[in-house]
């Protein structure tokens, strides 16, 4: 386990997992090795917990993220500090193994945006399935205001959220994208006012988490691929994924449940 856990903070409540970024002092800088390791064993014990069907991420204070630390930018500290060939080798094993961890996470993820998410923040809310924001909220792919590109997959997730030209707008500018722009952009899927934000994503993990936690997983796995394969190898893989959860308790309680008018209880198995 990583030396300090309360960098990122984890609350389980039922079927659900609230992760919060943790220092909020700085503005839950992501770039630092201790908040990648954490995601990174957070992630870890979320996909071997039978029990876990939804996480929501956030931050504490008053910014969800303001992504990679500056002040080390500008020290060449960690990550960003030695020559090319050293930095292409922190980049690997810093903010991208975190990158990979978070975005192959197996449950449905939910970013409640209270605040701020910027640079590497807001891509960290595009490693998610879900997003929801709070008025105060605001998204800025801002690596090109200092100089440099999305090292973290940006470039690769941004125009999957919001398609190519406005993920370009958002990248060669570098601009701020207030919350009521990144709903109508497809950004996030709702806005609310900021103390009512938990409250909303809370909502929406018990809507998910009500449902069978082997299909939860398995329809991730299926939206994940979605865009790596053609149609015929996506049906293919859509075929032996079904054939797999047809035979399971927890579709036959579902068919119980459904017949006879309740919430099913799921144990997946």
């Amino acid at each position: 386990m990583s030396e300090s856990t309360d960098v990122v903070l984890a609350h389980t409540e039922g079927h659900v997992t609230t992760w919060t970024l943790n220092l909020p002092d700085s503005r839950n800088p992501i770039s630092g090795d201790d908040v990648v390791q954490r995601l990174v064993e957070l992630v870890e014990a979320a996909n071997t917990d039978p029990q876990a069907r939804v996480v929501i991420l956030t931050g504490a204070g008053s910014a969800f993220s303001a992504g990679g630390n500056v002040k080390d930018m500008v020290d060449g500290n960690g990550m960003f500090g030695g020559k090319p060939h050293q930095i292409y080798q922190g980049y690997r094993r810093g903010i991208q193994k975190l990158a990979r961890a978070v975005y192959s996470c197996e449950l449905p993820l939910i970013a409640a945006v209270n605040g701020p998410a910027v640079g590497a923040g807001c891509d960290l809310t595009l490693m998610c399935d879900m997003r929801i924001a709070s008025t105060k909220a605001f998204f800025a792919e801002s690596f090109v205001k200092l100089g440099i590109i999305p090292g973290d997959g940006g470039a690769w997730l941004l125009p999957r959220a919001v398609g190519a030209a406005r993920a370009a707008e958002m990248a060669f500018t570098g601009d701020r994208v207030d919350a009521a722009t990144a709903l109508e952009w497809g950004l996030v899927s709702r806005v609310v006012e900021p103390d009512e934000l938990l409250s909303a994503a809370n909502d929406l993990a018990a809507r998910v988490a009500v449902n069978p936690p082997h299909a939860l997983r398995a329809t991730k796995r299926l939206l994940r691929e979605s865009g790596r394969q053609d149609f015929d190898g996506f049906l293919e893989l859509s075929a032996a994924m079904q054939a797999l959860s047809h035979p399971t308790d927890d579709h036959r309680e579902a068919l119980a449940a459904f017949g006879e008018r309740r919430v099913g209880e799921f144990t997946g198995e």
